[in-house]
């Protein structure tokens, strides 16, 4: 399976115990894994790739049906869910952009001094680290095992 998914063998047993995908075993103990299984790690390597945490990643693959390979209908019911999540994360990045020529431009690159980004230090009332950028581009998006 690992060389047909492309995941570690340490990954399908996380997910595995994660729950988010199913083995049977051998006499001998060994994973088989059935052919939906493909499918299903196909979906979290998108998922992961367009961002969603490991939750998020559950929550949707608990909408499809267990013990019978998902249909087009099933994965294009999920796929428009996460179109709003894209957009919302190409219009972070966006901004961010947007902002970043403005503040490059400035020369100064310094948070305290910058008139654009943050006029009169305000940011300095929400504490340490990239409090400017949107809440989505904040997230801890890291992903074990993928």
């Amino acid at each position: 399976m690992t060389a047909r998914s492309g995941f570690a063998a340490s990954a399908l047993r996380y997910y595995e115990a994660e729950g988010l995908i199913t083995a049977s075993r051998t006499t001998g103990g060994q994973r088989r894994y059935e052919r939906h299984i493909l499918r299903r790690l196909a979906f979290i390597r998108a998922a992961q790739n367009i961002g969603l945490s490991l939750e998020e990643i559950r929550s949707a693959l608990s909408n499809l049906p267990e013990g019978r390979t998902p249909t087009p209908a099933d994965w294009a019911k999920i796929s428009r869910a996460w179109r709003g999540r894209l957009e919302e994360e190409i219009e972070a990045l966006v901004r961010l952009r947007d902002g970043l020529e403005q503040c490059i431009g400035c020369g100064c690159l310094s948070m305290k001094r910058c008139r654009i980004s943050n006029p009169d230090d305000q940011a300095a009332r929400y504490g340490s680290g990239a409090v400017t950028l949107p809440e989505l581009l904040r997230e801890d998006r890291r992903h074990p095992h993928g």
